[in-house]
């Protein structure tokens, strides 16, 4: 072929490509790991974080219609149904979306760029209160709303909206006041020598006492000056009447060791070492909790001893008591328990001041009033919860007026609505039943709780109104799914972000009444994504061995395979069988991938998964992969018993603490599943961070047996299986020394039916799409081999 027919025939085949290519463009067809791992923009950006403007005329959120590097405030203008970017220039005027209101929600102060500004609602005229170099920060009114209580630095400040006059509250200092230089015996005596023989000397020494005392009292009152010493000062507070400031101080614990992942590949060329966190059962910081009373010019610590139960040791210990050789030695008096503040909230008026207060062992939360005459807390509510406090809202609170509390708690096994009025101790459960209340709004009258619960399905979430009172509850939202509600200004409308099982979230708005209509007013999803039938799975529930329901999503291919794969999603609280979009939408892509293939899969809210309540949350207490991992044998057993799977042909695999469940599942239940893929595993827990780890498995030096028996490194003997390990280099969370260790224990052990493939530029989430593709290569083809016929 000549040179000139060669480039006509190229020319020619290009031409035929370019519609092939614009058709690939628009239609997905059947499904690779390559199209699904690709930069997820290519499915279209999903709005985020939207927020109504201050006159409730626009709808403001965070959009990428147009697949820029990033994001962009995008606005929805409500008269003429409009979508326009916001410019530089117009977003630079804007006022901050955060801030606080005064008690008619007529004028808002919020800080911008480490500035203070003033709106007023009704003329929408901004007036700037600060322009320094200094940040100022958290601005808030005084209880007459005649000043602005802000911060500055370490401290705290107030400035008259009237005059502009501000004033220092407090006086925090760094490190320690120098002390006064000390005078020998020798020197006073030779000082009071002198001063008794030259009457000049006296007179000059008693004219400067005399001019000091002047100087001193003609200055004006400043705040009391306070050393932090080596601690760390954390959100002071100052009561709106103006009579009083609380504040934390933390010291960080000593003989506190880092940890060190290791970056191998870099730019310098050389191997980097990024400092890492500690490990569970590492010193922990101290906290204190002060209160200044500004008209006596006092400091005095809170003292924690009056609370409630505050030296009632964990039930656990007992256990290893009764294991020790000297119980027969005499008791000691049991210590007051350490533990942490959670911020100091105040009443409107200034007269009750309020702060949560947890137990450094995670046993207890306190809800205490604050005794400013006696520096002491008076306990307004309890939660003791062996296993481990928590739940939603349990750490937020909210004043329906100036002296009525609204908290969470789930005294009742699941999170729910209490009122107490700190002036008569009335204490009222304004919400029951077995649901969560997630996510809490009060409204501008005080008359009216907004909240979202699971109440119609423990996958569904639904935004309700109830009187402060308690009582009925109206359910305002329709669409099945997950529904994230922002109330307009003058609450007349929901703007709602929704998403359902396989369509990702989009933005609606909606009256504010029972049964109306959403309108939806963003389309994000490009035509490529919308062009293919996108499986709905099944939301089922499996009766576990302990008679428990465990929810959970089963996807059933048209033309089974006879072989199932099972998914575990992560943890930190999550749940994944519910009806709207996944945050694992890569895996809910590639289990469409395996429908296609004929595989049958299974995705639980296994025990410890969010939205079921105390007993599920806990129900992995002390021991990880216990219930947790039986919850999974139980959900393969109903694959072969109920759906039809082949048991010799199963696997299963998840990442984090997916990928802890699948060593589990292959070390400690052999023959369940024939292989299994461990995406970022934790391999032993007590190299884990403490936050998350302590709460579940108290700590590796007081509870070593919870330890042993939940860390997989101690079982891995027991693989018989086909393992796969993947992981990150550069992972902060779940280091990559976890993978390591576990690959020595491996070799020490002479077992050859493993593999591990390492991400040397990858963190924990991985970020490139080539990463992405690679993993899920290799976990596709770990199921083609080893579940096959």
């Amino acid at each position: 072929m000549s040179i000139l027919s060669f480039r006509r025939a190229l020319a020619v085949g290009l031409l035929l490509s370019l519609p092939v290519a614009s058709s690939f463009a628009q239609k997905l067809g059947p499904l690779t790991v390559e199209k699904i791992m690709r930069d997820p923009k290519w499915m279209g950006v999903a709005p985020s974080d939207p927020f109504w403007a201050e006159d409730g005329s626009k709808v403001y959120f965070s959009w990428n219609p147009e697949k820029a590097i990033g994001d962009s405030l995008y606005a929805y203008e409500l008269n003429t149904k409009k979508i326009t970017k916001v410019s530089p220039q117009d977003r630079l005027r804007m006022p901050s979306q955060s801030g606080l209101y005064n008690r008619t929600k007529t004028v808002k102060v919020y800080e911008k760029n480490g500035d203070l500004f003033y709106l007023d609602l009704a003329t929408k005229q901004i007036r700037q209160l600060t322009n320094t170099v200094e940040s100022e920060s958290n601005p808030s009114f005084s209880s007459d709303e005649r000043q602005v209580i802000f911060r500055r630095g370490m401290n705290l400040f107030t400035m008259n909206l009237a005059s502009g006059e501000v004033t220092q509250v407090t006086n925090f200092l760094p490190g320690s006041k120098k002390a006064e230089a000390k005078v020998s015996e020798e020197e006073r005596w030779l000082k009071n020598d002198q001063l008794a023989m030259f009457e000049v000397l006296k007179e000059r020494a008693d004219k400067k006492k005399a001019a000091e005392k002047i100087t001193k009292a003609n200055q004006a009152k400043r705040p009391k000056e306070f050393y932090l010493e080596e601690r760390n000062l954390m959100a002071p507070t100052y009561a709106p009447n103006g009579k009083f400031v609380t504040f934390q101080l933390m010291k960080s614990a000593t003989g506190v060791k880092n940890t060190i992942v290791p970056n191998y590949v870099t730019e310098s060329g050389f191997t980097e070492d990024i400092s890492g966190r500690s490990k569970v059962g590492a010193p922990m910081a101290a906290h204190q909790l002060f209160i200044y009373d500004i008209e006596k010019d006092t400091i005095r610590e809170v003292s924690t001893k009056e609370l409630t139960g505050i030296s009632e040791q964990p039930a656990y210990l007992a256990e290893y008591a009764k294991k020790k050789a000297d119980t027969t030695a005499k008791s000691t008096k049991p210590k007051v328990r350490t533990v942490q503040f959670y911020g100091t909230s105040w009443s409107e008026e200034g007269d009750y001041g309020v702060v949560i207060v947890r137990s450094q062992d995670n046993k207890d939360r306190w809800i205490a009033q604050i005794d400013p005459a006696k520096a002491q807390l008076k306990v307004l509510d309890r939660l003791r919860d062996e296993a481990w406090v928590g739940g939603p809202g349990s750490y937020s609170l909210t004043w329906l007026d100036k002296e009525t509390l609204l908290y969470q708690s789930e005294a009742t096994g699941y999170s729910h609505l209490y009122s107490v009025n700190l002036r008569t101790n009335e204490k009222k459960q304004l919400t029951s039943g077995k649901f969560e209340v997630q996510q809490t709004y009060l409204s501008k009258d005080k008359k009216t709780i907004y909240f979202q619960s699971n109440e119609v399905h423990p996958g569904e979430q639904h935004w309700y109104k109830m009187a402060t009172t308690g009582g009925e509850r109206t359910k305002l939202t329709s669409m099945v799914g997950a529904n994230d509600v922002t109330l307009s200004p003058d609450e007349s409308k929901l703007l709602i972000r929704y998403s359902s099982t396989t369509q990702p979230w989009e933005l609606y708005l909606q009256d504010n009444q029972a049964a109306a209509k959403a309108e939806k007013i963003t389309h994000s999803l490009t035509e490529e994504f919308k062009s293919y039938d996108w499986k709905a799975p099944q939301i089922i529930t499996i009766k576990a061995s302990d008679g428990q329901d465990i929810y959970a999503r089963l996807y059933v291919p048209k033309k089974k395979n006879g072989a199932a794969v099972v998914f575990v999603h992560g943890a930190g609280y999550l749940q994944n069988a519910h009806k709207w979009w996944s945050s694992y939408f890569r895996e809910y892509m590639f289990h469409n991938l395996l429908l296609e293939q004929g595989y049958t899969v299974l995705d639980m809210d296994y025990r410890g998964s969010a939205g079921y309540g105390r007993d599920w949350r806990t129900g992995i207490y002390r021991f990880m992969g216990g219930k947790d991992l039986d919850d999974h044998i139980d959900g393969a057993k109903y694959l072969t018993q109920k759906v039809g799977i082949n048991p010799k042909r199963m696997g299963i695999y998840g990442g984090s603490y997916g990928g802890f469940m699948t060593l589990m599942a292959l070390f400690t239940k052999p023959g369940t599943f024939h292989a299994g893929a461990a995406l970022r595993p934790v391999t032993d827990w007590a190299a884990y961070n403490h936050g998350y780890t302590a709460n579940i498995l108290n700590e590796p030096q007081n509870d070593s047996l919870a330890y042993r028996r939940s860390s997989p490194i101690y079982h891995a003997a027991g693989l018989k299986d086909n393992l796969l390990i993947c992981h990150g280099m550069v992972d902060v969370n779940v280091h990559f020394q976890d993978a390591v260790r576990l690959s020595q224990r491996l070799i020490e052990l002479r077992k050859e039916n493993w593999e591990l493939a390492a991400y040397p530029m990858e963190d924990h989430g991985f970020v490139e799409p080539t990463s992405w593709m690679d993993e899920y290569k290799r976990i596709l083809k770990l199921f083609q081999e080893k579940l096959k016929k």
